[in-house]
């Protein structure tokens, strides 16, 4: 019987998504205070239009 915990993950979404949401908690952690929206838009890296 093989393990239910090892298996194959080949979902490139869920792979950049994964990456973004440690991102954010790097630099929460990092940081002393909240974080302003304005480095969680450029840590996720959203493009802001005027």
């Amino acid at each position: 019987m093989g393990d239910q915990f090892d298996i194959s993950l080949d979902d490139d979404d869920l792979l950049v998504e994964v990456e973004l949401t440690t991102n954010l908690i790097i630099a929460a952690t990092a940081s002393d205070d909240r974080l302003p929206q304005y480095e969680i838009d450029r840590i996720l890296g959203v493009a802001h239009f005027a």
